[in-house]
């Protein structure tokens, strides 16, 4: 008798995590640059969630809610070249210059940033066809 109640309330299947679009990708690419020290802190995730908000004109609950979308992507996720390259298919420059600055306010939302938050963030600018020199001023925007 136990275990037909133990088996009533056992979690199902787990439901794969939806394919990437650009919305999702930037999400991903936020959480994943928070979650690379091993320290998802407070403060980035409240940061991740204040991007989506103002990238998407989203409220806050739609916010947390597309966060935690990106959250289960970015664990099943393809590796970080390919959320970049979603983005630089769907995206135009200016606006990848954009998701580039929010993930370096992702990485400093904490007050510093890691040797691994920096490698993703580089490997992201790249995949977003982004030079150095093209994201400098992002860097400052997000640094002053």
């Amino acid at each position: 008798m136990l275990s037909k109640l133990f088996s009533f309330h056992a979690p199902s299947a787990k439901e794969p995590a939806p394919k990437p679009d650009e919305r999702t990708a930037l999400g991903a690419l936020m959480v994943r640059v928070a979650k690379s020290d091993r320290n998802y802190k407070f403060e980035e995730i409240s940061a991740i969630d204040r991007l989506l908000a103002r990238f998407f004109g989203l409220n806050p609950i739609e916010a947390a809610k597309l966060r935690a979308l990106c959250e289960k992507i970015e664990a099943n996720a393809p590796a970080t070249d390919e959320f970049a390259q979603i983005i630089r298919e769907h995206v135009d420059f200016q606006h990848r210059i954009e998701a580039h600055e929010a993930l370096c306010e992702v990485m400093l939302a904490d007050g510093s940033a890691t040797v691994e938050e920096l490698e993703i963030i580089n490997r992201s600018r790249e995949a977003l066809g982004l030079s150095e020199a093209d994201c400098a001023a992002a860097r400052d925007r997000v640094t002053a």
